[in-house]
C-alpha cells in the first residue's frame, strides 16, 4: 500500500462523493458561468485557490457527453489537467474517455471552445509536474497515496 494513504480512500463511497460532487459542481458551474464552481477552494486551494475548468468529453461506452470539473494551468496556448482523482487507485473517467476519443470542449467560465487532448510525454510530465504542484500543493500527496502514475494531460484549442 502506497505511503500515508487516508483510511477509507479507495471504498466505493469514496468513489461516489466525488462522482456526485462532481456533477453538482458541473451544474452549478454551467448555471453560474462559473461565477460559482470557477474556482477550487479545497485543500491547498483554501489558501490558494485555484481556477477549474469544465471539461466536456464523451463517453468511451455509453456515448454520452459528460462534464468533469478540473483544476488547470495554463502553459503557453495549452491547458493542463491533471488525473489525479485524489489519489484514489484507479484513473478517473474522464481520462479514459479521452484516451478513447481526444476532441473533447472546454468550459472556463463563459467561453467555451473544443480542444485536443493528448498525455504528456516523459518529458513534458517532468518538466510540468513542479508547476502543478505549486498551483496545487495537494498532488504530490495524491501521487504518493496511489501506485499509478497520476496522469498528466495537454488540451490543445482546434478550430473544430
Amino acid at each position: 500500500m502506497p505511503k500515508n494513504q487516508p483510511k477509507g480512500l479507495n471504498a466505493p463511497m469514496t468513489t461516489r462523493i466525488i462522482r456526485y460532487g462532481s456533477r453538482v459542481q458541473a451544474w452549478v458551474y454551467r448555471r453560474t458561468n462559473g461565477r460559482v464552481g470557477g474556482t477550487w477552494r479545497i485543500g491547498a486551494g483554501f489558501r490558494r485557490p485555484v481556477p477549474t475548468l469544465l471539461l466536456e468529453h464523451r463517453g468511451r461506452k455509453s456515448g454520452k457527453i459528460f462534464a468533469a470539473p478540473l483544476l488547470y494551468l495554463v502553459d503557453g496556448q495549452d491547458l493542463v489537467i491533471v488525473g489525479s482523482q485524489g489519489g484514489l487507485a484507479n484513473h478517473p473517467q474522464w481520462y479514459l474517455n479521452l484516451l478513447a476519443d481526444p476532441n473533447a470542449h472546454v468550459r472556463i467560465r463563459a467561453e467555451h471552445y473544443p480542444v485536443l487532448a493528448r498525455v504528456a510525454d516523459a518529458e513534458q510530465r517532468q518538466r510540468l509536474w513542479p508547476l502543478l504542484t505549486e498551483l496545487y500543493a495537494d498532488f504530490d500527496a495524491y501521487q504518493s497515496w496511489t501506485e499509478r502514475e497520476i496522469p498528466v494531460v495537454l488540451l490543445s484549442r482546434t478550430g473544430a
